[in-house]
């Protein structure tokens, strides 16, 4: 038996109850001391952050332990499967920082899950039931009765064999007949009343075995044996597939006899407020155009969260931070928002962009004047440098930045003898405004104080407030996308509404005329920046030379440090 030596494991952090398990199984020279795990995603949609936490664990403990994690798809039903779904898959694994060991598919065992199903005809444990999936799950029973055998539970075995070998040639029509494990239609476990093992599928080709199959194994059949002819030693699932670990094992008890077999164990999934899950509703948002897509930045899609600007460390610390247990709940989204802030702040450029900009016009600066200012970029890194500013005698503020009438604690632009500092500029005062005929604001004028320039002594004068602004020649336009929560409701699936009916309506705002510094020109999609003020931004891959867009990540405003 080889020896393992676990002391030489520095965990971060006490041990999660999996990591405890697998170090339980080193002690005790399981498998030879081997660590084998897989992520085995269905390619029929899109990964989301529930995926992630799977990820995690999956890529996590066999790096811990110095062990191997596989890529493998469980390819079993060619009528929900697609090689988009592939593509995508590996990429966000990628984007997330893990890499697998080898890749596989459950497609590539095709020809031993058939042997094996044959060997399970042979020795009675499995048969050919005509009856349709209705009847069948009918008969099922219910969890306090006992479920009906069918009809043709027990017909002879050369028969079974006969008509296996029919629905495997093609001719059979699809639905007409079904292969299921022989078991106990009394067990307790509903799971045990003879499971069906083999489906048959002729109208849709397998995207890597085209039309060489046509019957297609069941997860439950494939999902374990596959586990076994990988050399899988620790097959992590999550909660809802803990009730079907003792038909794992009891398919695996048929033909195992040696020492090694996969451990199945499971940790609760995630579930998200504000938000769904389930790969049925979000495929439901995409086709009827509720979204933008699968990486519609208000989906808890992987490559949405990416296209909204959220960044693989921060998702892997949100992971970190919920943990894993066996107890189910539903994770407040303004952790997962906490989780960004916190990753972004130390590291995103400090940029001024005007949402809804007015003209400032300085009134005694000289007219046609242009000044290069600097501004720090991140206060909280000097490495990060500083960048140029065009200043000029005519600028963009927010509207919200002037007030004609101020209250007295009002602390910006006002023509009430108060002043402010413009942005790594100067100290101005309001003097007046212009308006439109319907009385709206269009121009407000100030002068400024040439002795206040920051960087200079003057400029360490200290007023109450300091606003943003952006030189108008050098200005560029952009649209900026404001993303809020997808749903109206926390937990819109338990709602007896239909869950498209409680969508946000305000779950994207476009504000199309926003000025952004020069700087900016040269930016490039997934690009991070802190509008100063407003929020975290990413540059979306919408942009072009003629028109940037941002998207925003999240608001400044940080509610779950205010709820710990």
């Amino acid at each position: 038996m080889k020896e393992v030596n676990c002391e030489n494991v520095e965990p971060k952090k006490s041990l999660n109850f999996i990591e405890q398990i697998v170090e339980n199984d080193l002690r005790e020279g399981l498998n030879d001391g081997r660590i084998q795990t897989r992520f085995p995603p269905e390619p029929n949609g899109y990964l989301h952050i529930g995926h992630a936490k799977a990820i995690c664990m999956d890529f996590g403990i066999a790096e811990k332990y110095n062990g191997v994690c596989n890529l493998r798809f469980d390819d079993t039903n060619p009528v929900k499967e697609d090689v988009e779904y592939v593509d995508s898959i590996q990429e966000d694994i990628k984007w997330l920082g893990f890499q697998w060991n080898k890749l596989f598919y459950a497609s590539d065992y095709f020809q031993q899950l058939h042997d094996l199903a044959i060997r399970f005809i042979k020795e009675g444990k499995a048969y050919v039931d005509e009856q349709s999936a209705e009847v069948i799950a009918q008969q099922k029973g219910t969890p306090t009765q006992a479920g009906v055998e069918s009809p043709y539970r027990n017909r002879p075995i050369e028969e079974n064999l006969q008509l296996f070998d029919q629905m495997t040639k093609g001719l059979i029509p699809d639905g007409k007949m079904v292969l299921r494990a022989k078991i106990d239609m009394g067990h307790s476990n509903m799971h045990f009343r003879d499971p069906i093992m083999y489906r048959i599928i002729t109208t849709h080709p397998h995207h890597r075995t085209g039309t060489q199959w046509k019957v297609y194994p069941m997860y439950d059949f494939a999902h374990g044996q596959s586990d076994y002819f990988e050399g899988v030693t620790h097959s992590i699932c999550t909660l809802e597939f803990e009730v079907h670990r003792p038909l794992y094992d009891w398919y695996l008890d048929q033909f195992v006899s040696e020492n090694y077999r996969p451990k199945q164990r499971e940790f609760n999934r995630l579930n998200l407020n504000y938000t769904v899950m389930s790969k049925r509703k979000m495929l439901q948002l995409v086709q009827e155009g509720l979204v933008a897509g699968w990486d519609d930045p208000r989906m808890p899609t992987i490559c949405g969260l990416r296209r909204r600007g959220y960044t693989p460390e921060s998702i892997r610390s949100f992971i970190d931070k919920i943990g894993y247990t066996k107890v189910e709940g539903t994770i407040d989204v303004s952790l997962l928002e906490h989780s960004i802030r916190e990753d972004l702040k130390p590291k995103a450029a400090r940029v001024c962009a005007i949402m809804d900009p007015i003209k400032l016009v300085i009134t005694n600066y000289e007219e046609n004047k242009k000044e290069i200012l600097f501004s720090e970029n991140n206060p909280e890194d000097e490495t990060l440098g500083t960048r140029e500013m065009l200043f000029g005698r005519e600028l963009y503020i927010e509207r919200a930045d002037f007030m004609e009438n101020a209250s007295k604690d009002f602390f910006r632009l006002s023509p009430m003898g108060r002043e402010v500092r413009l942005k790594s500029a100067y100290i101005v005062q309001a003097t007046g405004c212009k308006k439109d005929e319907n009385g709206t604001v269009v121009e407000v004028y100030c002068t400024y104080d040439p002795n206040t320039k920051s960087g200079t002594e003057g400029g360490n004068r200290k007023v109450k407030s300091t606003i943003n602004w952006v030189e108008v020649d050098s200005a560029i336009d952009a649209e900026v996308r404001l993303y809020d929560r997808l749903f109206s409701v926390e937990d819109p699936s338990s709602s007896d509404e239909d869950f498209r009916d409680l969508l946000n309506p305000d779950s994207l705002k476009i504000v199309e005329n926003c000025k952004v510094e020069a700087w900016l020109k040269d930016v490039k999609p997934l690009d991070h920046f802190q509008f100063l003020k407003i929020g975290y931004f990413t540059v979306d891959a919408d942009s072009s030379e003629e028109r940037l867009v941002f998207n925003r990540t999240v608001s400044l405003k940080d509610t779950w440090a205010k709820k710990v």
